[in-house]
């Protein structure tokens, strides 16, 4: 009689399907740890892949170049978005329920290692194009998030400039946050959004 039986192919799944998780996250961890002691253009593929010990070609396997593994790391970043806006009451103004939901998203990642993050990716370029990118899908994933969220349709105009004036906040927010290292970033978007108040309540004539 064998004293290990061999695994059943449910069980195989699901010990591989572990094994690539955990894989997956100390590439990134190691990678994340070098690009913030070394730099990011000075880390390389195969830095990252000794680190984690594992091969080039199975680093390969989880990420195609360095770029994909920082933002990997930030692939949650609109899901998060999307699910403050809908903890919000859905009978909240549009501009109050974006501005609670991106203050309460703020609150809890203002940790020394996410701006260290965040400071990398605005100091290295290709990094830099890159993150600037995804604010356009964040833009429309805003919107469409607070239209369903107030019953409307996907195209609504209300939304969209209010999508649009958020996004905006959020850049003007981060860019505050990483210039000053005792700024807070809902301290920013807070007065970010009575000023906006203040411009859409101006109705003089130029």
């Amino acid at each position: 009689m064998q004293d290990v039986q061999e695994l059943s192919p449910t069980a195989a799944t699901g010990l591989r399907e572990r094994k690539r998780i955990e894989t997956h996250a100390r590439i990134q961890a190691e990678a994340m740890r070098l690009f913030l002691a070394g730099g990011f253009d000075t880390t390389t593929l195969d830095d990252i892949a000794a680190a984690a010990g594992v091969s080039r070609r199975t680093l390969f396997h989880y990420f195609s170049s360095k770029e994909e593994i920082v933002f990997a790391a930030k692939a949650d970043f609109p899901n998060m978005i999307v699910q403050a806006i809908n903890r919000r009451p859905a009978d909240e103004p549009l501009l109050t329920m974006v501005e609670m939901a991106l203050t309460d998203m703020a609150a809890g990642h203002e940790t020394p290692e996410a701006k260290a993050f965040a400071r990398l990716i605005r100091d290295t370029p290709s990094l830099n194009a890159g993150d600037q990118a995804k604010y356009e899908k964040v833009e429309r994933l805003v919107a469409a998030t607070l239209a369903a969220r107030k019953g409307l349709a996907d195209d609504d105009l209300d939304c969209r400039i209010t999508a649009a004036a958020a996004v905006g906040i959020l850049k003007l927010s981060t860019e505050a946050w990483l210039a000053d290292d005792g700024a807070r970033p809902e301290t920013f978007g807070r007065a970010a959004f009575a000023a906006l108040r203040r411009v859409a309540a101006d109705r003089r004539d130029d």
